[in-house]
Formats: structure tokens, sequence, C-alpha cells
């Protein structure tokens, strides 16, 4: 079968600017609820705990729903009539090579919160598993590694899949010179009230980012803060944690400033590197038969019961587990997903939709598959033998503490500390550049697919989610953090199926010669 020419569609001629309305609107919303998270944490606490109750109990279906169907949605991209369809011009080669294309999207969407709840999630699950499972029992250590399996796996990649495609498919064959979500939604967006309608996605969309982001912020920010008092031995308390965002600001916030090839490829790269490094430094110098034997069993495990909890509510006993983590997870992808649709897509030009498809989605999931697998091993290993009383250090001092702790554990201990520090770092910083790169270019009218946002458009964002950031650690609590994402998820589920609905008849009215249900063979 031939290569499809690319559909182009005449661009609008004018250069890119601000769009006032989102940014000023974004920006204000932004800046006020972090002010209001400073000002009021008590109050914030009890209203983001109730929002968020609120929410799982009366939506907790369409969020497992919302996290099954991607997937079955992919598959059709990836196997079915448009497959091969590449994106972009049919002599334009990827943008990328494929090792910067798996790493700027490994490390932008996973980030750092991927070290935080490799070594604790465990924990919680083998204090509180699932299913009834008696805590602390043979059962409930089998179920605690796996359980991360699945909640990082094939489901947030898909998630993040979802989007991509479309904006893809926008950017490199309709060569539409725009950057938003809401351009992408065309065909679902009714033509009366329309300049309306994509002024709210594209606001919606903004700020379900930056919830997504500070979900990730709230977790990150005391996982550096732990390693660096455990490494350099400064104080442990809230001053540390806004010390540790300034400088987290000024880093991610050059990247930002440098744009896509000088600053997130570069941190991309050299992540991809130490994030290997560190998981065979594990492997090889930790309990390596252990963590062998119980990430294979685990993953029969996963497979075994995959639908079973992919879809398990809790219904009779309500004893809290879907809505205290698979719901909290799945709106935790779900709010990144524009995000990551946007970035996955920016970076994919060149590629077919197969090929977007099997590396988002497989290749993404292989990478927090070997990681967590060899993560929660270990974390395990020490409680189960004794070496390292992680459900105490968890309960009497926290997550990120026991993150520390653990790693401390290892041989060379100040060298690992010192790698995983950097790690961190670098993992957050390429996770907010490319958070602040995309809501630049949300906020920018005209933006051709070869063009970045103005750099102060992108300095702006990086410190205003750095501000956010400073907010949520003066408010506190996981329960608030979590909060951010469940709530600023909700409005982006429609959002994100109207994308679908818009490729589907993009994909039809373009190719129509692939639309009959017989796939014709192209000279």
């Amino acid at each position: 079968m031939a290569q499809l020419s690319s559909v182009a569609t005449p661009t609008r001629g004018h250069h890119p600017h601000l769009d006032v309305r989102i940014f000023a609107i974004s920006l204000v919303s932004l800046m006020a609820l972090a002010t209001f998270l400073i000002s009021q944490p008590e109050v914030t606490s009890k209203w983001a705990q109730a929002s968020m109750a609120w929410v799982t109990n009366h939506f907790g279906w369409l969020y497992l729903l919302s996290g099954i169907l991607p997937l079955t949605f992919a598959g059709w991209l990836a196997f079915g009539r448009f497959g091969h369809i590449k994106l972009g011009l049919k002599d334009e080669q990827p943008e990328y090579s494929t090792t910067s294309w798996i790493a700027m999207m490994f490390t932008a969407s996973m980030g750092a919160s991927l070290i935080a709840w490799g070594f604790a999630e465990p924990i919680f699950y083998l204090e509180t598993p699932p299913l009834g499972i008696e805590p602390h029992s043979s059962t409930a250590f089998e179920w605690a590694h796996m359980y991360p399996l699945f909640h990082w796996g094939l489901v947030p990649w898909a998630i993040y899949c979802l989007p991509s495609v479309p904006i893809a498919y926008m950017l490199f064959v309709r060569r539409t010179p725009c950057l938003k979500i809401s351009e992408s939604c065309s065909e679902a967006i009714p033509t009366r009230g329309a300049g309306i309608s994509r002024m709210v996605i594209d606001t919606f969309v903004v700020l379900g980012v930056v919830g997504g982001v500070a979900t990730s912020l709230g977790f990150g920010v005391p996982l550096v803060s732990s390693l660096a008092v455990k490494l350099l031995g400064v104080p442990d308390n809230l001053v540390t944690d806004i010390v540790v965002i300034m400088v987290w600001t000024a880093i991610f916030g050059t990247s930002a400033y440098l744009g896509l090839k000088r600053g997130i490829k570069v941190l991309a790269d050299l992540n991809l590197v130490l994030m290997f490094f560190v998981m065979i430094f594990i492997l090889v110098l930790g309990p390596t038969l252990y963590i062998l034997t119980i990430s294979t069993n685990s993953l029969g495990l996963m497979l075994d019961n995959f639908f079973r909890i992919s879809f398990w509510m809790d219904p009779i006993d309500r004893g809290g587990f879907p809505e205290a983590w698979t719901i909290f997870y799945w709106a935790w992808w779900i709010a990144y997903a524009p995000m990551m649709g946007l970035f996955f897509g920016r970076i994919s030009k060149g590629r077919t939709i197969k090929q977007v498809v099997v590396g988002i989605t497989g290749l993404g999931a292989l990478g927090t598959f070997l990681f967590l697998s060899i993560a929660g091993a270990y974390v395990l290993y020490l409680e189960g033998t004794g070496i390292l009383d992680a459900s105490a250090i968890m309960q009497q001092q926290g997550m990120a503490p026991l993150v520390a702790a653990v790693i401390n554990e290892l041989p060379a201990p100040t060298f690992i500390l010192t790698v995983v520090l950097v790690l961190s770092v670098i993992f957050y910083a390429t996770t907010f550049d490319s958070a602040a790169f995309i809501l630049a270019s949300i906020c920018t009218n005209d933006l051709p697919s070869d063009r970045e946002p103005a750099p102060w458009n992108r300095l702006a964002w990086a410190i205003g989610l750095g501000v956010m950031a400073i907010g949520l650690m003066v408010a506190g609590g996981i329960e608030t953090i979590k909060a951010m994402s469940v709530v600023s998820s909700l409005p982006i589920i429609p959002i994100v199926f109207m994308m679908c609905y818009t490729l589907y008849k993009w994909l039809h009215k373009d190719f129509p010669e692939l639309s009959v249900k017989v796939q014709h063979t192209l000279d």
C-alpha cells in the first residue's frame, strides 16, 4: 500500500500572537488559587477533600470507563485501516530520533512522581490492601507489588495517547497553524457560539493542566527536600521546600525559555540515561532474584485480573480503595491528558499513527513496568526481611522520608542518593518545562508546528507553576494535593471524547477510500 499524501489545508497567514483572553483568564485564575491556598490553608483543605469526595462518589463509574475505553480506541487506531497514515508529508522524516522522542515523552509525563510512588506505593497497599485481603499477609505482598504496575501501566499511557493522535494529525496532516485543544474538537463544536465554546474548552484545559501539574509538584517537592535533607543535612521544614521550589523554577524556567531542542530535549536525554542507571544499580546490587521472581509473578497476576480491577468499585463494602487509588489515578492521568496530547503530538511529526500509538502505549507502559517492578520489589524486600521497617516510617514520617530511607539502604548510599536527587530534579524539570511550553502554546494564536511560543510567555507560566507549588506546600496534606487532580479533571473527560470524535470525522473525510469496510489496495 502506497503512502498517502498529507491533506494540507490553507494556513491563516498570520504571525503568532498572544490570545489575551485565555492567557489573562487562566493566569489570573492560577494566581488567585495560589493566593487562596497560601492565605486560607485550612479552608482550602476542607473544600478540597469535600470536592474530591463528591466527585469520586458521583462520577467514579465514569472515571473507570474513561480509563478502559482509550485502550479500545488506541487499538482501533493502530491496527485498523488508518494505522499506516503518516503524520506529515510523504517525504518528511521524524523531527526527533526514536530515543529522544521516547525520552521526552517518558520524562515529561511521569516525572519524579514515578520515583516517589515507586518506592512508597507498595507500602500503602500492604497496609490497606484491596479486595478484602488481610494486611501484611503473603497475598498482600503480591498485590502490593502488582497494583502500581496496573496504575502506571497501559491505561495511563492509553489515556495520554488518546489526544496525542488528533493533535499530531491536526498539525502535520491538516497543517493547521494552531496548538490548541479546541481546534482538535472542531467537528464536535456547534457552529452557533463556536468562539465562546472554543475559549471555554481551552480555559478548562489550561486549568486541568495546572491541576495535574500541581499534583505532581505537591508530591515532588517533599521528595526532593527529603533527599536533600538525607544527603546534605539541611533542616526539614517549609523553608527548605520553598528553596527547592525556587531552584526548581529557575531550572525548568530556563529550559522552557530555551525551548524544545535546546532545553527540554537535552534534559530528557540525560534523564533517560540516569533512570536506566538507577534501575540497573538496584537490580544488580540489590536482591536480584527476589526482584525477578516477584516481577514475573506480578505480570501474571495483573494479566489474570486486569478487567476485574479495571471495573472494581467495591459497591457493597464501600471500603474506599477504588476512590482513593484507581479513580484518583485515572483522574490524575486525565487532567494531564490534554497537556501530554499537545506535547506528544507536537514532537511526533513524520511518524505513522500506528507508530505513535505503539510508541506511547507500548513503550511507555514497558518503561514504567521495568522501573516500578524493580523499585517496588526492593522496598517490599526490605519490609519483608526486617531490614527496614518501611511501614513504621510511612506512618510516622510520611512518604517522602520513606523514599529517602529506602534509597539510603542501597550500597554506596551517598553516591546513589546524589544520583537519585539529580534524577528527580531533572525529571520534574522536564515535566514542568513541558507544561510551561504547552500552556504558552495554548495561549498563542496562529502558531505553526515549526514555531514555538514567545520565551516570555513560557517563562511566565513556569513562574506561575512555581507560585502554585508554594501554595500547595503551605496548604499541605496529601488529600488536598490529590483533590487538585480529581476536581480539575472532570471537565476534561468530555473534551477528550470530543477530540476522538473529531479525529474519526477527519479520517473519514480526508481518506474516503479507507472509509469503506473493505479496505482498498492503493497503488
